[in-house]
């Protein structure tokens, strides 16, 4: 067996990588888009914009009010981050 080895080259070694920034860089295009973000409850609005747009390109984001009253209408690049007083998202933001 050692005799069939000493002929083969032994493969590259691979370059230091950078570790990847996003999910878009570890899944590639293959994976699912993401539709809800409950783990952004509690963070500022300002965050939750940021970290939406990272997942999912062409985003539209409504910070609206906790208590205001808004159409029922689906759209499907259209997130609302709903908010307190102290701009903090108080529902899981979802796409519609």
């Amino acid at each position: 067996m050692a005799e069939e080895n000493q002929g083969a080259n032994p493969p590259p070694e691979q370059p230091n990588q950078p570790l990847p920034r996003n999910y878009d860089q570890v899944l590639g295009v293959n994976r699912a888009s993401k539709t809800r973000w409950p783990e952004l409850v509690g963070v500022t609005a300002e965050e939750a914009e940021k970290k939406i747009k990272e997942e999912r390109e062409g985003i539209e984001i409504q910070v609206v009010p906790s208590s205001s009253f808004v159409t029922m209408d689906f759209k499907s690049p259209r997130v609302r981050l709903y908010v307190d007083e102290s701009h903090r998202v108080t529902r899981p933001p979802t796409i519609g």
